[in-house]
């Protein structure tokens, strides 16, 4: 009788659901739901992979939630190891593709390691920090910018500025919730606005042919340089940003309705599967959708910061603020590269773009913060 209790249907399901925050498995649900509904129209062809490509992310999200949090955190070390020496391999043996190094070759199928970096980074981290609570100070910083410095560089060198930018976001995210100071921030920011300003300020001399910029590609140049001036090379570089702007602006309020985009189905806006399905998205469903969209990135970004916030070590804590800023840092290049205020840098629309590998990563972000508060509702029961 007790076997049989213990397998009844009831009982699966509720073991299967009991890691499941609700709220954030709902608007994981919205999400995914955009997903599908953009992909419909922008690319119908991809549905069953991206059904696939789901299937396996969820099942990800919900393995990772069932983690207990001192396992979660004992893979930091490991996995971070791994993907510094993947790392490296890649810049030894790895395989060429538009110009780029940035996969290898493993027989059955390419991977990519620097999307593992994505959350083994901000899981080291947040290891280091936890194993030196109580005693952090300027050392340890030091010691966590190197940490971070080393597979952002190698990701760099690939090149692949896009993954290096958020890798490099979720390590700096980690650092700042540890307790860095604000004399530290302070200045590096104000160089960053004053390099930025400088490049706005002279960008017609620096965009010159023959004009090198010291440290970057000469493609990366020319992504800033369409920046501030699309219109230079309209069937170029600049095409990408001009048809994504004139999808954008021509949704309106209310959109021209779904599968009805007129850049989107006459083949004028590029990569509408991926990076630019933003574009889809404010072509068909205007303004009201966007804002409906930035709304459940809103609550995503609310629960997540919630979770750290009540987070039962500091490790946890700074995981899961890192986790949750790192979907922003997705969701706001994303949407600023597409409107024409920031370089097209290849960074998906979380959660929306088509992507097998990134939606793992995400999902894999959702489920660690499901852990987490798994954790603390097992610690202190009546919590939510």
């Amino acid at each position: 009788m007790m076997t049989e209790h213990r397998f009844h249907p009831a009982n699966l399901l509720r073991a299967a659901v009991r890691p499941i925050d609700p709220m954030l498995f709902g608007i994981l649900a919205v999400l995914l739901g955009y997903a599908f509904v953009l992909m419909q129209s922008a690319s119908p062809e991809r549905l069953d992979s991206l059904l696939t490509n789901t299937g396996v992310a969820v099942a990800v999200m919900w393995a990772a939630a069932r983690l207990p949090l001192q396992r979660l955190m004992s893979f930091a070390l490991p996995l971070y190891a791994l993907g510094v020496v993947l790392l490296v391999a890649v810049e030894l043996f790895g395989v060429t593709a538009k110009g780029a190094q940035r996969w290898l070759d493993v027989g059955v199928t390419r991977i990519q390691p620097s999307e593992l970096m994505k959350i083994a980074m901000p899981l080291m981290l947040a290891w280091y920090f936890q194993q030196r609570e109580g005693q952090i100070g300027l050392r340890e910083f030091i010691g966590a910018g190197i940490l971070l410095a080393v597979p952002v560089g190698l990701i760099v060198v690939q090149p692949d500025l896009g993954t290096s930018l958020l890798v490099a976001a979720a390590g700096l995210y980690v650092i700042f919730f540890a307790g860095l100071s604000w004399k530290l921030i302070v200045p590096v920011v104000a160089a960053g606005v004053f390099g930025i300003g400088a490049i706005v300020g002279f960008g017609d001399h620096l965009c010159q042919p023959g004009v090198e910029w010291y440290g970057l590609h000469e493609y990366q140049k020319n992504r800033v340089c369409t920046l501030l001036d699309p219109s230079q090379d309209p069937l170029g570089k600049g095409f990408h940003i001009i048809q994504s702007t004139i999808a954008i602006g021509s949704g309106g309020v209310l959109g021209k309705g779904w599968m009805d985009g007129t850049q989107t189905h006459l083949s004028f806006l590029p990569e509408r599967h991926t990076d630019f399905i933003f574009s889809v998205l404010a072509e068909e469903f205007g303004l009201l959708g966007a804002l409906v969209l930035l709304a459940t990135y809103g609550l995503l970004i609310l629960r997540g910061l919630v979770i750290a916030l009540y987070a039962p070590t500091l490790g946890s804590r700074l995981l899961a603020g890192a986790v949750t800023m790192n979907s922003f840092t997705y969701a706001f290049v994303n949407m600023g590269m597409v409107s024409g205020i920031l370089p097209v840098v290849g960074v998906p629309l979380p959660f929306i773009s088509y992507g097998g590998t990134a939606l793992v990563t995400l999902c894999l972000g959702v489920g660690i913060l499901m852990c987490i508060q798994r954790s603390r509702v097992l610690a202190q029961p009546g919590s939510r």
